[in-house]
């Protein structure tokens, strides 16, 4: 007669065997049914400035967009999905709190409209080159300064992160400065962790630096001055943008806007500078806005890879860029999973915006941040 022992021994490869059909049978649970997806709605609002289309009209398999809002619709904290494709909205969704309204906090996409601006000011001649040495904008500590280092800092490694300042998240006493709203005197309290020009370090104030610098070269505040050189001319009407103690719009955060107008922008960029027959950028300040200065940015972070999808991250002038299985893409990317993607290749913007996590730096806003970007990611991954 067998023993006990030998009994369970001789169970442990069926009930093996059983826990892997179980878990494939879940695994089939997982993915929409054709019935499913074809019961999907993503068809585009009405009204507006946007011309409308659908997938099929521009090339594009509609079961891949189907399986994209399918799975968006499963996201706690995601507000709005876009796609654009050929100039045309071809799909449009908001989901938990979000509506066609709704003027969404950007958080860190805010970065590139900043970037934008100074492109602007360059061209008007209110910047006279990107090389123009950040503390000629400041002579209130340009006296102060004791590391001689910081006197090298141009606009241009302002905008490529490259400046040496250190990211704000990596000690309390630097978080407490961003959150301090009084920025000037911080170029000089503020150490340098690397020379000016020789490594990447993702930073916060650089960003809100250069917002004043383009509010002081220009003699307004940025908020103004793209109202009536970026905004009124793209059609957006934008929502509030946060200001520190000396009234000066942060130029790392806090521009709400609508999805939509969200997206006029990323078309913007998409079209070398160019909206709707008028050149509002560039063209030559978006090529090298979306160059990558810094190849394996997001290591720099403490990541090699940005969720599932994104690889081989990198910057340009406070855009970032990433593989995504056979495609590059550039985008403007904001905590809580705020996203403008560019997909040159199939003239195609992807837009998201979500709950922002406002001063929320954690697992949890972490996890849904990686949500929303891997939405993105792996119907970017999906497409031929």
């Amino acid at each position: 007669m067998r023993s006990e022992r030998e009994q369970r021994r001789q169970r442990r490869p069926i009930l093996a065997l059983l826990g892997l059909i179980l878990i494939l049978i879940s695994l089939v649970g997982c993915f929409p049914s054709k019935e499913d997806l074809e019961a999907v709605n993503y068809t585009p609002f009405g009204g507006g400035d946007w011309d409308v289309s659908t997938p099929e009209a521009q090339g594009l398999d509609p079961m891949l967009v189907a399986e994209l809002y399918y799975n968006a619709a499963r996201l706690e904290t995601l507000y709005s999905l876009l796609v654009i494709k050929n100039g045309r909205l071809i799909a449009e969704g908001y989901f938990n709190e979000g509506s066609i309204d709704q003027k969404a906090r950007l958080q860190s996409a805010t970065k590139s409209f900043t970037s934008a601006l100074a492109g602007i000011a360059l061209d008007q001649g209110f910047l006279s080159s990107v090389d123009q040495k950040m503390l000629d904008f400041f002579p209130e500590v340009a006296g102060e300064i004791t590391d001689p280092r910081k006197e090298q800092i141009t606009i241009r490694l302002l905008l490529q992160m490259r400046a040496g300042y250190p990211w704000e998240e990596t000690h309390a006493d630097l978080w407490a400065g961003l959150l301090s709203g009084r920025y000037v005197p911080l170029i000089e309290a503020f150490p340098l962790v690397s020379d000016p020009g020789t490594a990447f370090h993702y930073s916060n104030l650089t960003s809100n630096w250069l917002g004043i610098i383009v509010d002081r070269a220009c003699g307004t505040n940025l908020k103004s001055y793209a109202e009536e050189h970026l905004f009124a001319p793209l059609g957006i009407e934008p929502g509030e943008w946060g200001t520190d103690w000396d009234g000066h719009n942060n130029g790392c955060g806090d521009l709400h806007l609508t999805a939509r107008d969200a997206a006029k922008f990323g078309l913007l960029y998409l079209n070398g500078g160019a909206y709707e027959g008028n050149q509002i950028v560039s063209a030559a300040w978006v090529r090298e806005s979306l160059q990558s200065y810094t190849e394996h940015a997001f290591s720099e972070m403490g990541g090699t890879r940005l969720g599932r999808y994104f690889r081989d991250v990198g910057y340009g002038y406070q855009w970032w860029s990433a593989r995504v299985g056979d495609h590059h893409v550039d985008f403007a990317w904001g905590h809580g999973g705020q996203l403008i993607v560019l997909v040159d290749a199939f003239d195609m913007v992807i837009v998201t915006t979500a709950y922002p996590f406002y001063l929320e730096h954690n697992d949890q806003s972490w996890k849904h941040e990686k949500a929303t970007i891997d939405l993105v990611g792996r119907f970017v991954d999906s497409l031929p």
